[in-house]
């Protein structure tokens, strides 16, 4: 008897993603590509609640800012509660780096955590365009 099936762990959805935090700093030095990465993000499976955990690469060229990362930090720990699929959440992080920087190049990757017998990665690459406006 599975006690378990049709269960659900109470979670946010992605309003509660937290875009505002992010901040960055000047750049004017000689064209560079910048990867960071973390093994801590998380988000929520939105059937079940259930954790996802993957490691996560933003690697970009910037433009004039960099993203600091201590917001960076706190902007993916907002995730953490949010039921969004595995695909969704890295779009929405590399849209939301994109409309910060402006980046000539930008590209994020998630590689998740086996789940069913299956490893996903997920990858978005944004190029610079003239529609991408910075938030001031």
């Amino acid at each position: 008897m599975a006690t378990a099936e049709g269960r659900t762990v109470p979670f946010t959805g992605p309003e509660a993603i937290d875009a505002a935090v992010l901040e960055t700093f000047p750049y004017d030095g000689p064209e560079q590509e910048i990867v960071t990465s973390t093994r801590e993000f998380s988000a929520v499976c939105p059937f079940s609640g259930l954790p996802d955990f993957a490691d996560l690469t933003v690697r970009y060229i910037p433009g004039d800012r960099c993203v600091e990362l201590k917001s960076l930090k706190y902007y993916i720990m907002s995730y953490r509660s949010v039921g969004i699929f595995q695909e969704h959440a890295t779009a929405r992080i590399a849209e939301d780096l994109q409309k910060l920087l402006a980046a000539k190049s930008l590209t994020v990757t998630t590689k998740y955590n086996v789940r069913g017998g299956f490893e996903t990665t997920c990858s978005v690459r944004l190029e610079e365009t003239r529609d991408v406006r910075r938030e001031t």
